[in-house]
């Protein structure tokens, strides 16, 4: 029987952007609801723009908020039913640059007119077109008054510093940093459960009729973290001997990379999102085992008590974990 103390399997949740192409269904097995372009697809979260349904078990067609509401502590570790789930997870097809953009921290985004967290976010380069790059900070030296003039100007894209991408790659974007995807790239992407994000600039693209995208230049400038400079690729840590690689750690989430066969124990009465962007896995627990297959994507709550990952040859996972409660 599924208990809240066991991982849980949600649907995708899909969106449709004109920069997205069909690798969420050729490269990562998904099945989109319909035709059409997709260039998202939102595997954990609970947020207003959102939410994760239960794919199967007695709780299935329930949200993450409503499991939230009624088992606060075997999900999220503490009796406190209105507090959303931090952290989302998704995947991104981007078959076109995205925009130029930034998010706020926790504390611009609390005093919002529509109050929400604020983006701290990192990208797991999955898949890289020859000649594809992405835009990870300001290059050296770049100032408030040179990246105002230009964007006055049409000229962002000197500002920027580039990156060429391979799969594999990773890259952490603390709140702050301008940063923009580039086209041909498909990234798992782990952030805060945040929709704050300022455009600051893009490409100088009209619609259908004519008329540019909404921009936020004021608040982007506002919250741009100038002292930050280039952002470069993560350098993992060595893993252990029984144990992952870790890629990023900071005070919103900790991202781990498993990329040997084998079978590996996570950390009792730990929040998790663990994700298949290469070959296949199981998630077994005191009394259920879950499939993994590529793309897929389980919730380890904090009520489960025993949790081993084991991986097929020639995979990749990706697991996700919350700051230790207090």
């Amino acid at each position: 029987m599924f208990l809240p103390d066991q991982p849980i399997r949600f649907e995708p949740i899909f969106r449709s952007y004109i920069w997205g192409g069909d690798r969420l269904a050729t490269q990562l097995g998904k099945k989109p609801p319909g035709s059409g372009i997709w260039a998202e697809s939102w595997e954990i979260v609970d947020h207003r723009e959102g939410e994760s349904i239960v794919a199967d078990g007695p709780f299935s067609g329930w949200t993450l908020r409503q499991l939230i509401e009624s088992f606060p502590f075997e999900i999220i570790g503490h009796d406190a039913p209105n507090e959303r789930f931090p952290l989302l997870l998704k995947y991104l097809d981007c078959q076109r640059v995205l925009s130029v953009q930034v998010h706020p921290d926790d504390s611009y985004g609390a005093r919002m007119v529509q109050p929400d967290r604020g983006k701290t976010e990192a990208w797991y380069v999955i898949d890289a077109e020859p000649e594809a790059k992405l835009y990870a900070g300001l290059k050296p030296g770049v100032d408030r008054a040179e990246l105002a003039n230009a964007v006055a100007n049409g000229q962002t894209e000197d500002c920027l510093h580039v990156l060429f991408p391979k799969p594999g790659d990773c890259v952490f974007i603390p709140a702050g940093t301008l940063h923009a995807l580039g086209e041909g790239l498909l990234v798992a992407e782990i952030q805060q459960a945040s929709d704050c994000t300022f455009r600051l600039f893009d490409w100088n693209r009209v619609d259908k009729d004519g008329k540019p995208r909404e921009l936020h230049v004021d608040q982007a400038m506002e919250v741009i973290d100038f002292d930050r400079g280039p952002v470069d690729f993560v350098t993992p840590a060595a893993p252990s001997e029984n144990g992952p690689r870790t890629l990023v750690k900071c005070d919103k989430f900790t991202l781990h990379e498993y990329d040997r066969p084998g079978a590996f124990s996570l950390s009792p009465s730990q929040i998790a999102i663990v994700t298949a962007p290469k070959g296949s896995a199981m998630l077994r627990s005191e009394s259920q085992e879950y499939g993994l297959e590529r793309g897929q994507t389980l919730l380890v709550p904090f009520g489960c008590n025993q949790a081993e990952l084991i991986l097929a040859p020639d995979s990749t996972v990706l697991v996700s974990t919350l700051p230790p409660t207090s």
